[in-house]
């Protein structure tokens, strides 16, 4: 409703200046370009104003130049609409390049309208005024109308990774502990690892949306408390996060092809020693699923506590498989593999961990997690 309520605002304004102050001929490429620049963020809208503007003149020089030379005829429109076509795949235009052969083609419409040269540069140029106008107000809006800083979508990126993956494991280890590893588990359960990517990449673009939100924005300045209002350490958080779906996506894979022969006491002990890892890696998983900034002293000391005993669980399952005739050095059979997919998943999950105690140290709180943390 936000945006809703600031497209509109741009909408009308532009459209009052184009139409009731300046009496321009074609008053709706001003609320149209207003609407069109309008970003979630100032930084965004920002760009994209320039990339507009740039791709409106491109349009409109090329059908001036061709127009000029050869006059308003079919042969013209050709050439106008081939070379305008050509300049909206450069990427310096990015999506706004389309706009260049828009442009071009309603300049074209002009051109061939106007009765005389004077009035056709009049014309072409009154098309570049009104986008100018347009961006222009659409650039203020958003800027002096609730600018926005979504720090709070970096978070919910973070929630929505680390709650899906959570619940990857949940389902994991009480199957685990039961040695059920049947052909249609554990094929849901590599689809499901797979489909985390996606999830991941949608949770890396929340972050960079809070993180452009920052640029440029006025509430920056003049607000101290909201200056200082964002967390560092959301990137290296999530790309550790990222990290850890990759482990646990090349763990249900071993799973997937764990051979029908491997049976015994001594497989289903160590099932059982690997699903309490997983189990105790969901734990630290599920308190990255309700990370806030305002909690994070006190989250940092609950993950650290949880990421001792994933750690103590780690060793003990290591040791317990040491201590079987298990062939760990086999790499046709899965013990070792997993016992190298259980190190990994444990490093990234500790990173995350530390990440989160150097933030809340860096808080100067003293409820910071302390240093004795693994």
């Amino acid at each position: 409703m936000e945006q809703v309520g600031k497209g509109t605002v741009a909408a009308t304004v532009s459209w009052w200046i184009a139409h009731d102050l300046v009496g321009a001929q074609t008053p709706a490429f001003a609320p149209f370009s207003a609407v069109l620049i309008l970003q979630l963020t100032v930084y965004q809208s920002l760009w994209q104003a320039l990339r507009y503007m740039a791709a409106v003149c491109a349009g409109v020089a090329v059908q001036s130049a061709l127009g000029f030379l050869a006059g308003p005829d079919l042969m013209t429109f050709l050439l106008v609409a081939l070379v305008s076509l050509g300049l909206s795949r450069w990427n310096r235009l990015g999506s706004q390049g389309t706009q260049a052969a828009t442009a071009a083609f309603f300049a074209f419409s002009t051109y061939s309208a106007s009765t005389s040269d004077p009035q056709r540069i009049q014309q072409l140029s009154l098309i570049i005024a009104m986008v100018g106008i347009g961006c222009g107000v659409g650039l203020l809006v958003n800027v002096l109308v609730f600018p926005p800083i979504r720090r709070r979508s970096a978070e919910a990126g973070i929630h929505r990774l680390a709650a899906s993956l959570c619940d990857l494991l949940a389902d994991m280890h009480p199957a685990l502990r039961n040695a059920e590893l049947d052909e249609q588990r554990t094929s849901g359960w590599r689809q499901r690892a797979a489909d985390l990517g996606e999830t991941a990449g949608r949770s890396q673009a929340a972050l960079r949306t809070a993180q452009d939100s920052r640029r440029y924005n006025p509430r920056l300045l003049l607000s101290r408390r909201l200056h200082h209002q964002h967390f560092m350490a959301y990137s290296e958080i999530l790309n550790a996060l990222e990290r850890v779906t990759y482990q646990v996506a090349s763990t249900t894979r071993s799973l997937h092809h764990w051979p029908e022969d491997e049976a015994g006491d001594e497989c289903r002990d160590f099932l059982k020693n690997f699903a309490e890892l997983l189990e105790a890696l969901a734990a630290i998983i599920d308190h990255f699923g309700g990370i806030d900034e305002k909690q994070l002293p006190h989250q940092a000391r609950e993950l650290c506590e949880a990421a001792e005993a994933a750690q103590h669980r780690r060793v003990q399952l290591i040791e317990r498989t040491r201590n079987t005739s298990l062939p760990l050095s086999d790499p046709s059979r899965p013990y070792g593999i997993l016992l190298a997919e259980a190190t990994r998943l444990m490093d990234e999950a500790q990173y995350s961990c530390d990440t989160v105690q150097h933030a809340a140290q860096q808080s100067q709180t003293p409820h910071a997690c302390p240093a004795s943390c693994p």
